[in-house]
């Protein structure tokens, strides 16, 4: 499960909307910060030009040495393989990050790998020892495609994985992966592989962003379909897309008047394995689906 328990959290904060701010880029920052979106990834990776990627770490760590609002703080280092990890790391693990995000994270292997550097960082710091959450950015080559099913296990610190279907568009030489707004069956098949190795790994999984910008009816029908479907998170590269995804994943009513409901009937029978609610039948996996409304509710 994430940590902290079975919601969409972690220490205490409700994570429904992973907003991109480019890593040497304050202004944008700030802009960030006066917004709702539940978590910060302060990017480090693709939205930072070559030759601003040192600058990039000290602006970053800037970003992070600042007051802390009720936003998540999340960064996102280069990948394994360019030889800038470590040098990303160094520059913000003093500064307390809430996660690390793994770009082009192809195994277990990578997020275990990742998961003994930060311990190094953290001892070294004199920091509590797997406090940093990790998101890996699971579905950006063919070769990881076939790894989503093997995160269980691979860290506690590992908090959830998320798909992305531009860097997995390279990786399979395909010309585009969409078709008037929908994901041609590649990317969906990505999509939902990803979905289903977060759940069965206990973690969350975070959808991927929407690059219509203007189109917020398509934002809305995005979020809306992820959380249909089991996502617990998206992530969001536009400031207008937050207000949309954070109520995209808030139950509504309806939802949290069933969750009262099963949860008042099973507190009510302790011993039950399976209730009777307005003639249907609710068991177990019902009782688990209620609360973790029921603790987004409490967010």
């Amino acid at each position: 499960m994430p940590p902290g328990g079975d919601d969409v959290e972690t220490e205490g904060r409700m994570m429904r909307s992973f907003l991109f701010v480019p890593g040497d880029s304050a202004r944008k920052f700030e802009r960030a910060r006066e917004g709702a979106a539940d978590a910060l990834i302060l990017d480090l990776e693709d939205s930072v030009a070559a030759g601003q990627k040192d600058a990039a770490r000290e602006i970053t760590a800037t970003m992070l040495s600042a007051e802390r609002g009720p936003q998540a703080l999340f960064v996102r280092v280069n990948a394994l393989d360019t030889g800038r990890t470590l040098g990303d790391l160094a520059a913000v693990m003093p500064l307390r990050p809430d996660g690390i995000v793994l770009p082009k994270c192809a195994s277990a292997a990578d997020v275990a790998r990742l998961s003994n550097y930060l311990d190094a960082f953290e001892t070294a710091a004199g920091h509590e020892t797997g406090a940093t959450r990790i998101v890996g950015v699971a579905t950006e080559t063919a070769e990881s495609i076939w790894n989503l099913g093997g995160y269980k296990g691979a860290s506690p610190r590992l908090w959830g994985i998320m798909w992305g279907g531009e860097d997995l568009a390279a990786s399979l030489g395909a010309t585009e992966n969409n078709v008037d707004g929908a994901f041609t069956s590649p990317f969906m098949l990505a999509r939902n592989l990803c979905l289903m190795g977060a759940a069965a790994a206990g973690i969350v999984a975070i959808d991927t962003v929407s690059t219509r910008i203007k189109d917020l009816e398509h934002v809305e029908a995005e979020a809306r379909a992820a959380r249909r479907d089991g996502f617990g998170a998206k992530a969001v590269i536009h400031p207008t897309h937050v207000e949309i995804v954070n109520r995209a994943f808030t139950p509504t009513e309806a939802e949290a008047a069933w969750a009262q409901r099963v949860a008042a009937a099973f507190r009510d029978d302790p011993e039950a394995g399976v209730v009777t609610i307005d003639g249907r039948m609710i068991d177990k996996p019902h009782e688990r689906a209620a609360q973790k409304i029921l603790a987004a509710l409490r967010r």
